[in-house]
Formats: C-alpha cells, sequence, structure tokens
C-alpha cells in the first residue's frame, strides 16, 4: 500500500496528521484518487474519506480543479450536511495553502 503522512501544523490548528492512501494516479491525465484512512479529520464518526481529484484545463489558462468526496462512516452514522460542509471548507483550506505554496516555490518539484 502506497501511504502518504501528511504533518500540516503550520496550515491549519485543527488538523496534525494524516495518512492517506494512495489508491489511484494518472499523471497523464492529471487525475488520482486517495484515501484518507487516518488522522484528526476522521473525527469519531468517519471510517475513511475517499477523494478523486481531476484537475482540467481552463478557457483563460489555468485549470478547474473538480473534487468527489465519498464518507465511509462507522456503524449506521449519518453525517449532517453542515458537518459535511464544515470538512470541505476545511480540505479546500488544505489545497488552497498547499497551491499557494507551490505557486511560491516552482522549485521543491522541479
Amino acid at each position: 500500500m502506497n501511504e502518504l503522512h501528511f504533518h500540516l501544523a503550520l496550515l491549519t490548528s485543527c488538523i496534525s496528521i494524516l495518512t492517506v492512501k494512495v489508491d489511484f494516479l494518472d499523471p497523464e491525465n492529471y487525475v488520482s484518487k486517495f484515501t484518507l484512512v487516518e488522522g484528526d479529520a476522521l473525527g469519531d464518526q468517519i471510517e475513511s474519506i475517499v477523494y478523486e481529484v481531476k484537475f482540467e484545463d481552463s478557457k483563460d489558462g489555468g485549470c478547474v480543479v473538480k473534487i468527489a468526496t465519498e464518507y465511509h462512516t462507522k456503524g449506521d452514522v449519518v453525517l449532517k450536511e453542515e458537518d459535511i460542509n464544515a470538512g470541505k471548507d476545511q480540505a479546500m483550506g488544505i489545497y488552497k495553502a498547499c497551491a499557494d505554496y507551490l505557486i511560491a516555490n516552482p522549485h521543491v518539484c522541479a
């Protein structure tokens, strides 16, 4: 299993460590699928979260990022809409922080 371990203390005060299993990478089509399997973000109700991320060209020369999220809860837990939205906001904050860092430091991926 390919796993990535992230320490995000600098990006957010709510999440410290995440373990992500990489399920699928398609660098030619800019698509990835990964599963969050461990970390504070899962809380006590969520077993795992599967993300499918796709980057598509936009007309202005940039890109559009499409993210599909699939929640796997523990037992018969039903997530509230406000909890899902809070999780989305938190994830977008992490994506934005990563994008800002990479734009400011393009040499780290060269």
